[in-house]
C-alpha cells in the first residue's frame, strides 16, 4: 500500500505531514512512500532526505492510486473530491468548521480519520497531536513576547543597580500553558499562571509557576479540557482577574475550547490598568481570540498612561517552527498508521477505541456524531 504526502496548500503553513524519519518508519511497516517534490522544503526537509530514507520523490503525485493520504491542515473538498474510493486519510480535519470537507470525503467514500480526535489516554499520547503542536506553540508564544519587550526578563544584579524579573501570567494551564510557563522560567521571569481545571494547581507547580487561585468553582470537561463558563461567571472571573493583569509585565493566554470560540479572558477595559510597555501574546486569536480586539497575524497597539501595550494575535505558531512541529506531527501520524498496519496492509480496527474515536467518515457515512448533526443541520437549510 502506498502512504502520500502532498505540499500543504494553505498561505503560511510550512510544516509537512511525513518527514524523512516518519518515512523510515512507514516503510519498515513495508509500505512505500510517495512525497510531492518540495513537500518538506519549506519544514528544512529537502527531496534527497526523502529518497535516501526509502520515500519515492514525484513532480505530480496521483491522487487516485494513493491508499493513505496523509495532511497537515484540512483538506480543501477539491483534494477529497480526487481521493479513490477506499482512501484512507490521516491528520487535523477541523470536523465541526470544515463541513465541505467531510462531505466531499464522505461522497469520495473515504475513511476519514482526525487526530484532533484522537482520545486522551495513556496508550494514545504518541498519536496526540494537539499535544506535540501544543507543545510547540507555548513554547513560541514567550519567545515572541520576548522579543517585542522592552526589558529584560531575567533578573540582574550589576554594579549600576538591579533590575528586577519580569513578572509573566499564563492564563490557560494546558500543554501549551505549561509549555509556556516552563519557558518563560527558563528565560529567569517571575511566572504566574491561572486556569480554571482544578488539576491545574500541582501542574503549574511542576513547572516553577505560581497558581492564582480565584473564588471560583472548577469548570473540569472531559478529555482533560476546560468546560465554558457562563456569561456572569465569566464576567466575575475577569472581575477577580483584573488586579494580576494590571501587575503583569508580559499575559500570555492558551485557553481553548474544542469546536467553541475561546473565551474573552480579557477585556479593553482591563489593559487600560497595565504600564506601558507591557505585552500580551494571544494563542487563540485565530480562534476569535481571549483578548478583546487582538487580531491573527498583528500586533494592536493599545492605548495606556505613558504608552501602549503591544497585543499580539498568533498566527500559524506552529509553522513558525516547522522544523521540529513536524518532526513530532509527522511521528504522530506514523504512529497512528502503524496501529492500523499489520503485513504492510493498513486495515482500521474500528474495535479499537483510538481508532474508532478518531474515524470522520467510512464506507460513505459520517461516523462522528456531532460532525454527522451538523452536516446534516447545514444541508436541511441549504433545501
Amino acid at each position: 500500500m502506498t502512504v502520500a504526502v502532498l505540499r500543504e496548500r494553505i498561505s503560511g503553513e510550512r510544516r509537512v505531514a511525513v518527514t524523512p524519519e516518519s518515512a523510515k518508519q512507514l516503510v519498515a511497516l513495508g509500505l512505500a512512500v510517495v512525497v510531492e517534490a518540495g513537500a518538506g522544503s519549506e519544514a528544512g526537509y529537502p527531496d534527497a532526505a526523502y529518497r535516501e530514507a526509502g520515500a519515492e520523490v514525484l513532480e505530480v503525485v496521483d491522487l487516485a492510486r494513493a491508499h493513505v493520504l496523509a495532511h497537515v491542515r484540512p483538506l480543501p473538498a477539491a483534494t477529497a473530491n480526487g481521493l479513490g474510493a477506499g482512501a484512507i486519510t490521516v491528520g487535523l480535519l477541523s470536523p465541526g468548521t470544515e463541513l465541505p470537507t467531510i462531505q466531499a470525503l464522505r461522497d469520495a467514500r473515504a475513511t476519514a480519520f482526525a487526530l484532533e480526535l484522537v482520545p486522551r489516554i495513556s496508550r494514545a499520547q504518541s498519536m496526540d497531536a494537539l499535544t506535540s503542536q501544543s507543545l510547540v506553540t507555548g513554547y513560541r508564544c514567550v519567545i515572541e513576547a520576548s522579543v517585542r519587550f522592552p526589558r529584560f526578563f531575567p533578573l540582574y544584579m550589576t554594579a549600576a543597580g538591579t533590575i528586577p524579573p519580569a513578572k509573566v501570567l499564563v492564563l490557560g494551564a494546558g500543554v501549551a500553558g505549561l509549555q509556556a510557563i516552563a519557558t518563560a522560567k527558563r528565560l529567569g521571569a517571575k511566572v504566574s499562571a491561572y486556569d480554571v481545571r482544578a488539576a491545574s494547581a500541582d501542574e503549574v507547580a511542576s513547572m516553577g509557576g505560581t497558581f492564582i487561585t480565584l473564588d471560583l468553582e472548577a469548570a473540569d470537561a472531559a478529555g482533560g479540557y476546560a468546560k465554558e463558563l457562563a456569561e456572569d461567571r465569566a464576567a466575575q472571573q475577569r472581575e477577580l482577574l483584573t488586579p494580576y493583569i494590571h501587575d503583569a509585565d508580559v499575559i500570555i493566554t492558551t485557553a481553548l475550547i474544542p469546536g467553541r470560540p475561546a473565551p474573552q479572558l480579557v477585556t479593553t477595559r482591563m489593559l487600560s490598568g497595565m504600564r506601558a510597555g507591557s505585552v500580551i501574546v494571544d494563542l487563540a486569536a485565530e480562534s476569535g481570540g481571549n483578548v478583546e480586539g487582538s487580531v491573527a497575524g498583528t500586533d494592536v497597539m493599545v492605548p495606556v498612561d505613558g504608552g501602549a501595550v503591544t497585543v499580539v494575535g498568533v498566527k500559524d505558531a506552529a509553522s513558525t517552527m516547522a522544523y521540529d512541529a513536524s518532526r513530532l506531527y509527522a511521528k504522530n501520524v506514523a504512529n497512528l498508521i502503524a496501529l492500523m498496519t499489520a503485513d504492510g496492509t493498513v486495515t482500521p480496527d474500528f474495535d479499537d477505541e483510538i481508532v474508532a474515536a478518531a474515524c470522520v467518515t467510512h464506507n460513505g457515512e459520517v461516523r462522528h456524531e456531532p460532525t454527522a448533526t451538523a452536516l446534516d443541520a447545514t444541508n436541511g437549510k441549504k433545501n
